[in-house]
């Protein structure tokens, strides 16, 4: 069964057109008015060997809020879809990526619960048309959509820059972890259900 989705939304604010496959090869064809978020989805994609197309037009006149956002509402809508009943999944992914004076640490799991514990203290800066603090609702739009916990913590860090992209990255390597598939056939909860 393959497993990727692909969701279109459509607001007064926002055009998004979104394909994610999980069993990908890295690939990434990411088009935004958020230039340094496109470098972050990249990284994603790169990294958790993801396979995304990603179209978004929207207002960023008055900020990215609503166009980044709406960006993780989709991915979470295309993640829940793309793992179905989530049937041989290893379920749990963890990650500590470093970069430079950065360190990133992701842990998740793919539950069926959202909950999201953002723990990077980073200063309110623009980085290109992109507010660094933006990517919170980014992951909290995200995990309210594809129903997982995830926690994100920056161990170190002091450039932006580094910070958010190791962020990316930790999440992109803990996600791949939890999607891997398993010789097991079976959904990997006492419950029976996720």
């Amino acid at each position: 069964m393959e497993r990727k989705a692909k969701i279109v939304r459509k607001t007064k604010e926002t055009s998004i057109e979104l394909e994610f496959n999980i069993d990908g090869s890295g690939s990434a064809q990411i088009k935004t008015p958020a230039y340094f978020f496109n470098h972050l989805m990249e990284s994603f994609a790169k990294h958790g060997n993801f396979d995304l197309k990603l179209i978004a037009e929207g207002d960023i006149e008055t900020g990215s809020h609503h166009l980044i956002e709406d960006i993780g509402i989709c991915l979470g809508k295309a993640l829940n879809e793309a793992l179905a009943d989530k049937k041989s999944i290893e379920r749990f992914g963890f990650s500590i990526i470093p970069m430079d004076e950065t360190e990133v640490t992701v842990s998740l799991d793919l539950c069926g619960r959202a909950y999201l514990k953002y723990d990077v203290d980073m200063a309110y800066e623009m980085i290109e048309n992109m507010e660094t603090v933006i990517i919170e609702d980014f992951f909290r739009a995200l995990v309210g959509n594809a129903f997982i916990t995830l926690h994100i913590t920056k161990n170190s860090g002091l450039n932006s820059h580094h910070i958010l992209e190791t962020v990316f990255k930790a999440f992109a390597r803990g996600l791949r972890s939890a999607c891997t598939l398993t010789d097991s056939g079976a959904i990997p909860s006492t419950k029976g259900l996720l």
